[in-house]
């Protein structure tokens, strides 16, 4: 089913980007970097010094020959037309990168890294303009919301998920993803059931700005709503039978992709859920009421109860692919015209899924 792009890399691919114009760039593990034109040709390769693996690439949305690339704890900027020198670097972070996000208005660059920090690069200055550290344990994965280019969401190894405003050097509303297990582990567990840790490892933000999921080790993706300076989850839903490596919005959609170490790729619809909770939001009963202000005085208001969960039951996947593979990163872009799936697993080669009734 899948059509793959080999001849490029000799080791596991870790991060994949594509371009406005149909360029893919992949990275993977020790320090390869490669080029891809749409129809899987490659392009053009370099390999950084010191070999550390190429954790996360982007391109420039305004300047589609600009790439920014991480490996071990330097940012590179480089032009894909000829990938051999870097146009300039960044030592900004100490500890290895795992995820680059760029802001809309393309002047701010988050990385974040192994210590569980994230730095905000301002590109125009090319100088660190802020340093956000809360995050207890490493810090997988940062986005910026999409028309707010001073406000970004993170999550971590310390499962916690974070909304940040760039004004201020704090998180403005955190929650702990085992806070919401806790409440699970009440209710009967079949036989032989394990429960995994709610370790962060993936965040994506729908292009509205205001919804965005996350994935995390215990199997479970949850969606959650930005009113403001505060989030609520909406959803929460279990589709992986291991840890969810990877979520990704569609572009201008709710259409949501999940890859696992299940091997597993899936398409969830989530707008219904979303649409029909914004149209008419639920009041919640008296029970919830108390929880609520439970919750506020034990932990800050750092947790929100969640609404719906009982409803997770009926969110099913659109499309459920048995990769087979362990997935590292999952990229939806159109090539020749149709919306494709592109994954990056352990292996040295890319997986490109077509995605045609969507």
């Amino acid at each position: 089913m899948a059509v793959k792009w080999t001849g490029g890399h000799s080791s596991p691919i870790l991060c994949l980007n594509a371009s406005q114009e149909g360029l893919v760039a992949s990275g993977a593990e020790g320090g390869d970097l490669m080029a891809w034109g749409e129809d899987g040709t490659p392009l053009g390769h370099t390999r950084f010094q010191g070999a550390d693996d190429v954790t996360s690439i982007l391109f420039s949305p305004s300047c589609p020959t600009k790439l920014y690339a991480s490996h071990g704890e330097t940012i590179s900027l480089l032009d894909v037309r000829s990938l051999k020198g870097s146009l300039d670097h960044f030592h900004v972070n100490e500890e290895e990168i795992n995820c680059l996000s760029l802001n809309e208005t393309e002047n701010l660059l988050a990385s974040a890294d192994d210590s569980g920090a994230i730095k905000i690069l301002d590109l125009e200055n090319k100088k660190v303009s802020r340093s956000l550290k809360r995050h207890s344990n490493i810090c997988s994965s940062v986005a910026f919301r999409p028309q707010r280019p001073q406000s970004l969401v993170s999550c971590g190894l310390d499962m916690q998920v974070m909304l940040w405003n760039l004004q201020k050097a704090r998180p403005v509303w955190i929650t702990n993803l085992q806070e919401d297990e806790a409440e699970e582990l009440e209710s009967p567990q079949s036989p032989g059931q394990l429960l995994n840790p709610a370790l962060a490892h993936s965040v994506s933000v729908a292009s509205c700005g205001n919804i965005f999921s996350c994935g995390a080790e215990d199997g479970k993706v949850r969606i959650f709503r930005v009113m403001g300076v505060k989030c609520e989850q909406e959803l929460g839903f279990k589709g992986h039978t291991l840890g969810v490596s990877q979520v990704c919005f569609l572009p201008e959609s709710y259409l949501l992709l999940t890859g696992g170490n299940d091997g597993k790729i899936m398409l969830w619809d989530v707008s219904s859920e979303v649409e029909k909770k914004q149209k008419s939001p639920t009041k919640p009963t008296h029970r919830k009421k108390t929880k609520r202000a439970a919750y506020t005085k034990q932990s800050g208001n750092t947790h929100v109860p969640v609404a719906g969960e009982e409803e997770h039951g009926k969110i099913i996947p659109k499309l459920s692919i048995e990769h087979g593979e362990k997935v590292n990163w999952l990229l939806s872009t159109k090539i020749k015209g149709y919306q494709n799936i592109l994954v990056a697993d352990q292996t040295s080669c890319i997986s490109v899924y077509p995605l045609k009734e969507f």
